[in-house]
């Protein structure tokens, strides 16, 4: 029970946190002009082909002079910036396929860029975030690593999937509790996407025809 409360403590605020960022983002990167901005897009998508192994050895020790080891503040942010180059580039290629004549009909009436964005853009959206929030949703509930890095494996603070990972030993396990344990880890997901499904739907199909 505590590990579930741990992984909803963990999972539902990080998700929430890289969609909201995200869709900033690929608002920014989409329709609003800058210098530079091609430029930092490629290198915003470029993070993606970076393993996170290779992340851990330099974040580490500014976690711990931070004081963010083991803590739920310091995991969100992990989730957060691991997921923001993938959540980032679904959102903009969504965000990036409305129609231009809409802001030019915003801005005719006065509509600043924020307004344009929390009234036009975020409406109709609406799919393609609930799509980026299922997936980051479904990617940090079923993460292990990251949190087993970040966090240990400490009871107060690990999550599910670390919880199960402690009933194997190298005696064996009980696999009545291990089977349940999975099952229970299963449950939330699938409430998630069967109750998100028509949104993940159109999410998906969002942009695949022109026309």
């Amino acid at each position: 029970g505590r590990a579930f409360l741990n992984s909803l403590t963990i999972s539902v605020p990080a998700t929430a946190i890289s969609t909201f960022i995200a869709s900033f983002a690929a608002f920014g990167f989409a329709w609003m002009r800058f210098s530079g901005r091609r430029i930092l897009f490629m290198l915003v998508v470029g993070l993606m082909v970076i393993p996170l192994q290779m992340t851990f050895i330099p974040v580490l020790p500014i976690y711990r002079w931070l004081g963010l080891s083991g803590t739920f503040p310091g995991i969100w942010l992990a989730h957060t910036a691991y997921g923001l180059p993938l959540t980032t580039f679904l959102v903009h290629n969504f965000m990036a396929g409305i129609p231009k004549d809409l802001f030019d009909s915003a801005a005719i009436d006065g509509a600043s860029p924020f307004r344009t964005f929390t009234r036009i853009v975020i409406p109709i959206s609406v799919p393609a975030l609930a799509s980026v929030f299922i997936f980051q949703f479904l990617w940090i509930w079923n993460d292990l690593l990251v949190s087993l890095v970040y966090l240990g494996a400490t009871p107060d603070v690990a999550p599910l999937t670390v919880s199960i990972a402690n009933l194997l030993t190298n005696m064996g396990a009980n696999w009545e509790l291990l089977t349940a344990a999975a099952f229970v880890s299963m449950a939330l997901p699938l409430v998630v996407f069967f109750g998100l499904q028509r949104y993940f739907i159109r999410g998906i199909l969002a942009g695949s025809v022109k026309g």
